[in-house]
């Protein structure tokens, strides 16, 4: 079975690729597959939104099966920020150093107690007659006051989970894979993808 993962970030594409290899059951495209699909403006004010938006759009034009995720970083004491903006939170344009270069220097002084925060993730199916199922997975932890680790991508420099002392990108994909937010949708997708097989 065709499956689209409704993205041109690399480290998604990796993520979702390892974590539904063990089913060995799907073709697995990306949009870099496809150079002359142009992606929806993201306009959704929730990952919800953004997750559905990009599903519905890229089944329909490409006529397959396609999973869509939208994820992010919120940090309480920010007022939910950097939540749907945590791509673009130094800028339109900004690369994943400036962001948490930006996070940093929001949350300069704040004590390890309102340090809190957890990543957020909403992965769409959708098939090209419409959505079919939507999944959302959370992680909680604390945000680190320098980063540290040099795999993953985003903030992960920056993000310890609860109950572990590594950040993200100290961990490395193994480990993560196993307890990301993004693993946590996923499972939850996996159900309904098995039973179209």
């Amino acid at each position: 079975m065709d499956l689209v993962i409704a993205t041109q970030n690399g480290h998604k594409i990796r993520e979702i690729r390892t974590l539904l290899r063990p089913s060995g059951q799907f073709d697995i495209y990306s949009l870099l597959d496809f150079p002359d699909y142009v992606p929806p403006p993201e306009t959704g004010e929730t990952f919800e939104a953004n997750a559905r938006l990009k599903a519905e759009h890229a089944a329909k034009a490409l006529g397959k099966w396609t999973l869509a995720d939208d994820s992010g970083l919120v940090v309480s004491a920010l007022g939910g920020e950097p939540g749907v903006y945590s791509a673009r939170y130094a800028g339109e344009n900004a690369t994943d150093k400036e962001n948490r270069k930006k996070l940093l220097k929001e949350m300069e002084g704040l004590d390890s107690d309102r340090r809190f925060a957890y990543f957020e993730c909403c992965i769409v199916l959708a098939s090209p007659q419409g959505i079919r199922k939507v999944a959302t997975g959370h992680c909680e932890g604390l945000i680190t006051e320098q980063e540290r680790g040099g795999n993953g991508f985003g903030y992960d420099p920056l993000f310890i989970k609860h109950d572990y002392n590594q950040t993200f990108a100290e961990l490395g994909e193994l480990v993560k894979n196993q307890i990301s937010h993004r693993a946590k949708a996923l499972e939850k997708i996996m159900i309904t993808l098995e039973g179209l097989l």
